[in-house]
Formats: C-alpha cells, sequence, structure tokens
C-alpha cells in the first residue's frame, strides 16, 4: 500500500457562518476562524477542510457560488484569506477547499449571461430543456423538494437545478466550461491550497433525460443521477489537466456511490481522485421519503457498510472515514446517546473513528460532544432544505408537528449552530444576534469547560488522535469485523507484522459481559478510567464503553 501524508492525516471540517464570529454581525468569519486556529491545532489534526467560502448569495449556504475568485463579503476579503492560510501553514496543517461545480448560484455572471438568449457564448454552460406537454422536461425532483426544472419565460426552455431553483447545473459536456473548472482550481492551488473536497461530484455527468422510473428518491439519485456514463472521463481529464501537477488531497463527496462503482473513483491506477465520501451509512435512517421519513438505525447494517468498503478498498485505494458533517445531525445525538451517556459515547464515537483504517473527519462541534438541536419553532430553523420540504408538507396538508419532529431527528441544522466556545452570551460565538440560534445547552456543553477538565470529550478527542499518531499502524494495518451479527457490539481487529489491535464498542445502555480473548493485550485508551476487566476469556464492558487494546507480535 503506498503511503501518503493524506492517508495518515486526521481532517478537521469547519463550517465557517457558525464557527466564531470576529466583528459582531452575528456571522461566522475567515477572521474569526484565524482567532480559533489554535484550538483546532490542539486536538492533533493535520488538514482543516473549510465549507465554502467564495462570493454567494447564500440561498444554499455557500454552495451556491456567484464567483469563484472572490471571498464571501460577510466572511472578510482576499487578505483575510490569504492570512488564514498562511496560518494555517505556519502551524503545520494543511488546507482544503471546498469544490463547488455541478452548479453555480444563478447570480454567476456565466448565468446571467446563459439566460440571455439561446444563441448566447454561455447558453451551453448550463443545460436547458424544452418542455413537454406543458410541463418540465421530465419529472426529475431536486433534492431540496419540488421539481429540478425552473421554467424561463424569456427563453421559452427549463433549466437544470438538482439542488434549488438559483443553483442551476452546470453543463459538464461542455469543453469551455471544463476549462473554466480547471482554470479556477489552478488559481487556488497556486494560492497555496492543499486540496478539495468536491461536492456532489458524482453527479456532474447527467444521463438521457428521461423520467425517474423509481418511487424511492435514493434510487433515483443511485442510478438516474450519479455515475453518469462520462463521469470517469471528467475526472481523469481533471487530474491530467490540474492535479497531477501538484501534491493535492482530493476527496469527493459521493452520493449515489456503491461498491461496485466506488473503486472506479479511487483505485490509484485509475488517477482520478484520492477517495470519497460515500453514504451508506448516513442515509441509513433516511426512510422511502427520505431524510424527513426517519426510520431506526440498522446497527448490524451500520457495520457492515464499514466493513464492506474496507474489503473493497484495501488492495487499490483508500476511505474516509466519517460519521457526521455540516450535511447530517450530530454524531452523539445519532450515533450515540446524548442523554446519561452522552459523555461515554461521543468519547466511544470518537475512538471508533480513530481506529479504523482510511481517513478520519472530524467535524467542528463533535470534539466536545455537540447535540442536536429541538427548536420549538419552524422560524427558528435557516436550512434551505427544511423550509423547502415545510412547505410541501403544508401544500399537501400533512400533519405539521411530525415535520418539526423529523427536522429534530434528521434536518442539517442540527449540525449548524453556532460552535459552543464558552457559557457566556451566544456561547462565546457573537456579541450580536447570531444568523441562527444556538442549541439553548451551551452553559453546559461548551469548549472552555471542558478545556481543562481532564474527563472530558475535548481532551479525549486530542489524547485519541494522539494515540493514532503513536500507533502508526492504525493508518494501514489490515482490518476485521470480529462479530458482525452482534447487536450491541462493534469488535474488530487490526494487525499487521509489528502490531495487533483489538476495539470494542459497546453500542448500548446495558452493561455486557462479552466473549473476547483478550490474553496478552494490554489497554492503550478507553473512555472508561477503570483497568481492563477481563477474566477466562470474558471482557466485561460497562455502557457505552470503548477500548483499544494492543499486542506487540513476536
Amino acid at each position: 500500500m503506498t503511503e501518503k501524508w493524506w492517508k495518515e492525516a486526521v481532517v478537521y471540517q469547519v463550517y465557517p457562518r457558525s464557527f466564531n464570529d470576529s466583528n459582531g454581525d452575528g456571522i461566522g468569519d475567515i477572521p474569526g476562524i484565524i482567532e480559533k486556529l489554535d484550538h483546532i491545532k490542539s486536538l492533533g489534526v493535520d488538514v482543516i477542510w473549510l465549507s465554502p467560502v467564495y462570493k454567494s448569495p447564500n440561498d444554499d449556504n455557500g454552495y451556491d457560488i456567484s464567483d469563484y475568485y472572490s471571498i464571501m463579503d460577510e466572511f472578510g476579503t482576499m487578505q483575510d484569506f490569504d492570512e488564514l492560510l498562511q496560518g494555517i501553514h505556519d502551524r503545520g496543517m494543511k488546507l482544503l477547499m471546498d469544490l463547488v461545480v455541478n452548479h453555480s448560484s444563478d447570480e454567476h455572471a456565466w448565468f446571467q449571461q446563459s439566460k440571455l438568449s439561446k444563441d448566447n457564448p454561455k447558453r451551453d454552460y448550463y443545460i436547458w430543456k424544452k418542455g413537454k406537454n406543458g410541463g418540465p422536461p421530465n419529472n426529475w425532483q431536486s433534492f431540496f423538494s419540488g421539481s429540478a426544472w425552473q421554467y424561463d419565460e424569456h427563453t421559452d426552455e427549463y433549466y437544470l437545478h438538482l439542488f434549488t431553483k438559483k443553483q442551476p447545473d452546470l453543463n459538464w459536456e461542455n469543453p469551455a466550461l471544463r476549462q473554466e473548472v480547471y482554470k479556477l482550481m489552478k488559481f487556488w492551488l497556486d494560492k497555496g491550497v492543499d486540496g478539495f473536497r468536491m461536492d456532489v461530484i458524482s453527479v456532474i455527468s447527467k444521463r438521457n433525460y428521461e423520467d425517474s422510473p423509481y418511487s424511492d428518491f435514493n434510487d433515483t439519485i443511485a442510478h438516474v443521477y450519479a455515475n453518469g456514463p462520462k463521469i470517469h472521463d471528467y475526472l481523469k481529464e481533471m487530474y491530467q489537466e490540474v492535479l497531477c501537477k501538484y501534491d493535492a488531497m482530493t476527496v469527493g463527496e459521493g452520493p449515489g456511490i456503491d461498491l461496485e462503482n466506488g473503486i472506479k473513483y479511487v483505485a490509484e491506477s485509475e488517477k482520478e481522485l484520492n477517495m470519497i465520501f460515500h453514504f451508506g451509512h448516513m442515509f441509513i435512517d433516511h426512510g422511502k421519503g427520505g431524510r424527513f421519513d426517519p426510520k431506526p438505525i440498522d446497527f448490524i447494517e451500520f457495520k457492515k457498510v464499514f466493513a464492506d468498503w474496507d474489503t473493497k478498498l484495501k488492495d487499490q485505494g483508500w476511505g474516509s472515514i466519517f460519521l457526521g458533517n455540516h450535511d447530517f445531525q450530530r454524531i452523539v445525538s445519532r450515533f450515540g446517546n446524548d442523554g446519561e451517556y452522552w459523555n461515554k459515547s461521543a468519547k466511544l464515537l470518537c475512538l471508533l473513528l480513530m481506529s479504523m483504517r482510511g481517513t478520519p473527519y472530524v467535524y467542528n462541534g463533535d470534539e466536545i460532544g455537540m447535540t442536536n438541536v429541538a427548536f420549538g419553532r419552524i422560524d427558528d430553523y435557516r436550512d434551505v432544505e427544511i423550509m423547502n420540504a415545510y412547505q410541501e408538507w403544508k401544500a399537501e396538508g400533512k400533519d405539521l408537528d411530525k415535520f418539526l419532529e423529523n427536522v429534530h431527528i434528521n434536518g442539517r441544522d442540527n449540525a449548524r449552530t453556532p460552535i459552543q466556545w464558552s457559557d457566556q452570551k451566544n456561547g462565546g460565538f457573537t456579541s450580536a444576534e447570531p444568523w441562527i440560534k444556538l442549541n439553548p445547552n451551551y452553559p453546559q456543553i461548551n469548549v472552555l469547560s471542558q478545556e481543562h477538565e481532564a474527563d472530558s470529550i475535548l481532551n479525549f478527542y486530542r489524547r485519541m488522535i494522539q494515540v493514532r499518531k503513536d500507533n502508526p499502524s492504525l493508518f494501514y494495518a489490515d482490518f476485521e469485523d470480529l462479530d458482525p451479527s452482534s447487536e450491541q457490539i462493534y469488535s474488530f481487529k487490526r494487525w499487521d507484522e509489528s502490531s495487533i489491535y483489538l476495539v470494542v464498542l459497546n453500542f448500548s445502555s446495558d452493561k455486557i459481559i462479552y466473549n473476547l480473548d483478550c490474553a496478552g493485550y494490554d489497554k492503550v485508551i478507553g473512555n472508561y478510567d477503570t483497568g481492563l476487566s477481563y477474566q477466562n476469556g470474558q471482557i466485561t464492558l460497562e455502557p457505552w464503553e470503548a477500548v483499544l487494546l494492543k499486542k506487540e507480535q513476536a
């Protein structure tokens, strides 16, 4: 297996709008991130992934870009960005930018030109189609509810937008458009950024524009929107034109990517991407109706996703290990227990992330165990996905109280409330009215209170990341799920010629006596301070207990 710096890195995602407000306007900004670089560095992470900071009207919180070469006014200036990049590099870390090139904003100059006339030189930068039978060209639905087509009266055609109507999809069939993308990538790489996280990159190649035959939207994503016929041509061209000229890290967001086609994106021989975010475990609690149709998590399936991907990638590619980001709920509320066992289960999830093969990603706020929020009014939410779905439920006469309950479980704003720095007003995030309310539990859950508390989640993250660095076998060693059928225990083995590790995680609030041969193993770290409770081939696990054990190979 080829050793690379990005395989040995731990990545920390910053969501700028909610991170730290330096100028008192209620919105996080780049100078605010600069103020907190020492906090990020103290975790032991190597790479910061920055969600979009480009100029944007913010219909989808910066994922609708109106100028790829400028910084959003609310976030600061290009000078601020340069200072941030310098500050990251001075601390020995690297910066990953968000590359959003499936779509732009409808306020981008390209689209403003494109909609002027059918013969405009920029017309084919986007996807325009004639309507059918007095309606849209087909039945495609937006990820954010409603039709994926928007009618334009001026030219009597529809443009495609797989996301909001202010996010028209770019036409990758057009070579001139592709060259524009490569040009902007070079601009940022020449500036010194260290790579890209590529937003919904799996959907840039469109299929024929026939109706989707699927009632389950996840099936439409997988079989209609994702993995189009030219996706690998485009990514290979991107590699040849840009990426091969830099020591850059790439990770593609891959809705609709599965085990069978995933390897094509990341196999080293293919020369496309370093790794992808697949969503096998991230859509695991989405019912047929998607995010706002939640269902219980199948724990056996959850474990199987990790095992299957590790098996698929181990000889020819590389994986990303993540449990949350800005598009999903808080990990301790989703996969842990954010009540009685909040502290222990948050640490368990950290130990899981840091002991698997693949590059681990930590989302800002998870290092202090931030939890889901349950605002009582729909007006307290800000996410366009929530708002669009609410209007759809309302129009269909569905139960709006039930909708709000579902938002409390699965809504994206769960992960977007401001970072809780202290127990001061607004959690130390801002001196003004924040753009979205804080989680009311910030007086109890915040960075300051955990900073000097030995048993805090924050200090466990620091210790566990250091354990990963101190045990480099954890980067590349083999992986085996030891008990895939257990409904409560996740136990796996990692090993190479020098060491064997056992990871045992009790994903339940029960005390469990578990059969496992731990003879000769030492406890490296765990989320309980007690020694290893082991005798006669059995290990006793407290509720939500997590342990990492190690034995040197003879």
